[in-house]
């Protein structure tokens, strides 16, 4: 059902994929680098180009949209750096800490804060539960053939003509600045669909097919998805952008979507016209690979944990229970790497069947309208019952909302016994319907990675995620909760066309656009602080390793959880303190103790005090240990702080705090053998964090409390050399190993140097 082309390939008017060059393509003499030129996305990021040059290219984009767990941190940096008006649309949603369920006041008090700076700066204010970010955005600010940034990891408009692309939170302050997103072009692979989705296989069967066929062998990370093929015009709007969304767990930049009547009339139905345009390749287009997705070959697919890319179908699952579970639980117990709790699936087999506990159908890619019509003609005229199991669904949006009630879908819903919620991204990242500790909860939903849905290993808690589509889920609760597939129904989709009521958004969501206020104040709450104070890079850094994480790759929410930590992102410092908490409960303490002695070091320096502390002496002591001299003079010019290992961090979420937060602890670098994706590496580097990775990975063996010292730091880097030898010091003896620095952009450096984008920004 999924084939990949890992070489170039042509795509023939838009229609007809050639793996290899023919007659047609030699007789142009068009080499592969004019061809690329006929994609749609080499179109639309050169447009948006503002460097000149097609190597490396710097991007302007047309509108922002950020979330109630980013806004704040965005706008606090954007005013230390000289915010003064929003110059481009800025979408402030509040759709992650809607339920305003932790820390007393302060999740309503960032919505507050959120909507003075929307009045002050102009921008445009969505209230709580009128929509998540992505169906907003869909639904009133995508325009084909423009970019859109947000500060989301799933900002993915493609199917709708608008490259989304999700990043941290400095990035957007940049464009915010108008600064420019920096990047070297990308390469595009076409995927190319052909066929038609058979009844009862949905948009996130299709998704999941593809997830996992790519992911885990890298093939499409920081590139371009661009969907061509016959195939499309199979498939309605609603089942596209929930495609669509989903690739950003297959690790991609970004998506684009040939467009056709089915966009120009989502369009025209949600009174936007005007945005559309006809957006597909030249007669001849290059794309440096491709995958082949044959749309009637997709059966219903499930994704266990404790990774999207972890996927079966649920034929072969249902077939092979007990090897596939007891293979997921091996895996999963290591990514836990927590002996006192014990993975169990297992113990879900009910007469030779999987058992879930739970079931939800929510956010940008489950709250559709069309997948909430269709777990609503699945469960008419059933009884969910009145056991354990239970279904919540959530309308991505109150417009969607709205049309469920009016067409009697709500009414079939709740009948059968479905719960019915706002829009609210809650279930996606642990923030609502947390499962009962051990139980298996089966979503529409975006991620599933470990503790992801809420649960707290620390407090011996352990609950688990897998994803499904919203029928084969509806199918799922219907049969008592044992795992169905939705094609084993005889399911007749309902036909209800879609009517939007832009009157919902008029009366309620604040558009300041263009018409700021400057004389407006912005309203604090006592959670709201500012980012503290960090200082530009020294000459030397000595580094103690404060956290060693060999897992084939380290997830943002292991990195800093989400879930009810979220509610603390207004405060750096409090948020802080949950930094690595699920994988590394004593890494804050170690990083505190480092800091602790920077801080002397400063006072040292800056001779608020004249004698060295104890904790000074045995650095001066470590240094000595290498080829220096004059050990106390080199400790006034060495920055002391902490860095943590980890074998490729950073897949998931956008959210800069995974960066931040070590910042803030006294980070200094990153050492990986790779980064997961640009994002996680961009916000490193605007938090001023190296960002190393190993020259040579045979020289890993790093243990906790090892120290690095980098000499001459600070001038390599302004030097753009790409090598930096380094010395580690451990109880094995000292050794002399490689880090690497490669593909930082002049500014980049700069950022770095400055100590972070806040600073860069100040000079």
């Amino acid at each position: 059902m999924i084939r990949i082309i890992n070489h170039g390939t042509y795509l023939l008017k838009g229609k007809d994929l050639l793996e290899k060059e023919n007659a047609a393509i030699a007789d142009r003499n068009l080499e592969p680098q004019s061809a690329r030129k006929n994609t749609i996305a080499y179109k639309i990021l050169s447009q948006h180009n503002t460097s000149g040059d097609n190597k490396t290219i710097k991007i302007r984009f047309d509108a922002l949209a950020s979330h109630d767990i980013t806004y704040v941190g965005i706008i606090q940096t954007a005013r230390a750096s000289g915010l003064t008006k929003f110059p481009i649309p800025y979408a402030l949603t509040n759709c992650h800490n809607s339920l305003c369920a932790v820390g007393g006041t302060i999740n309503e008090d960032d919505h507050v804060f959120g909507l003075s700076a929307a009045q002050k700066y102009g921008g445009i204010y969505v209230p709580a539960h009128q929509a998540v970010i992505h169906q907003y955005v869909r639904e009133t600010m995508t325009r084909c053939g423009t970019m859109i940034l947000g500060s989301d990891s799933h900002t993915r408009y493609g199917a709708l003509g608008t490259m989304g692309i999700g990043e941290g939170g400095p990035e957007l302050v940049k464009q915010i600045l108008e600064k420019t997103y920096d990047l070297t072009y990308p390469e595009i692979i076409a995927v190319y669909m052909k066929g038609k989705p058979r009844p009862g296989v949905g948009p996130q069967d299709i998704a999941l097919a593809i997830i996992g066929a790519v992911f885990k062998r890298g093939f499409v990370k920081n590139k371009v998805l661009e969907f061509v093929g016959p195939g499309i015009e199979n498939l309605s709007m609603d089942f596209r952008n929930g495609i669509d969304v989903m690739t950003t767990e297959t690790a991609c930049l970004s998506s684009i979507w040939t467009t056709d009547d089915k966009v120009k009339e989502y369009f025209a139905i949600h009174g936007r016209a005007e945005s559309y345009a006809k957006l597909e390749p030249g007669e001849i287009a290059y794309y440096d690979g491709a995958i082949i997705v044959d749309l009637d070959k997709v059966v219903p697919m499930i994704a266990l944990p404790f990774h999207p890319s972890n996927v079966y179908s649920i034929a072969e699952l249902n077939q092979n229970l007990s090897d596939i579970l007891r293979v997921v639980e091996e895996e999963g117990q290591k990514q836990i790497d927590n002996p006192s709790l014990q993975f169990n699936l297992t113990k879900n087999i009910d007469n030779g069947r999987l058992k879930v506990d739970q079931a939800i159908v929510a956010g940008c890619a489950g709250g559709s309208y069309e997948n909430l019509v269709d777990v609503a003609s699945i469960v008419e005229n059933h009884s969910l019952g009145n056991d354990s199991l239970s279904l919540s669904v959530y309308p991505a949006s109150q417009p969607i909302y709205l049309e469920l009630v009016k067409n009697g879908t709500m009414a079939k819903l709740m009948t059968a016994g479905a719960i019915i919620k706002t829009a609210f991204c809650g279930p996606c990242f642990g923030a609502g319907d947390v499962p009962a500790n051990g139980n298996l909860s089966i979503r529409h939903a975006t991620r599933n990675f470990p503790n992801r849905e809420g649960s707290k290993p620390g407090d011996g808690q352990l609950s688990s995620v897998a994803l499904m589509d919203a029928r084969s889920i509806a199918a799922t609760a219907v049969n008592g909760g044992y795992l169905t597939p939705a094609t084993d129904l005889d399911f007749a989709p309902a036909n209800l066309p879609y009517s939007f009521d832009r009157k919902i958004y008029a009366n309620r969501v604040y558009n300041g656009f263009s018409q700021p206020q400057p004389e407006k104040g912005l309203k604090f709450g006592p959670n709201i602080a500012e980012w503290p104070k960090m200082i530009a890079l020294p000459k030397n850094l000595l580094l103690k390793v404060a956290c060693v994480i060999n897992d084939p790759v380290t997830t943002t929410d292991e990195l800093i959880p989400s879930g009810e930590t979220s509610s603390y992102r207004s405060n750096p410092l409090k948020l802080a303190e949950f930094t690595l908490s699920r994988k590394d409960p004593q890494y804050v303490e170690r990083a505190k103790g480092v800091q602790k002695v920077e801080l002397e070091r400063q006072n040292y320096v800056s001779n608020d005090t004249s004698l060295l502390s104890p904790s000074l002496k045995e650095l001066c002591a470590f240094l000595t240990s290498l080829p220096l001299e004059k050990a106390e003079e080199v400790l006034k010019e060495t920055g002391i702080g902490t860095t943590i290992f980890a074998v490729k961090p950073g897949d998931g979420s956008a959210r800069e705090q995974a960066a931040s937060c070590q910042k803030v602890l006294g980070g200094w670098a990153n050492i990986a053998e790779e980064y997961a994706t640009k994002r996680y590496r961009s916000n490193l580097i605007n938090w001023g964090i190296l960002p190393f990775t190993l020259r040579n990975p045979d020289q890993i063996g790093f243990g906790v409390d090892d120290l690095i010292f980098i000499p001459n730091v600070k001038e390599k880097l302004m030097n753009g050399d790409e090598i930096f030898p380094v010395q580690v010091i451990s109880p094995q003896g000292n050794r002399a190993i490689e880090l690497m620095l490669t593909n930082l952009t002049k500014e980049e450096r700069e950022i770095i140097l400055s100590g972070c984008l806040i600073n860069y920004y100040s000079k």
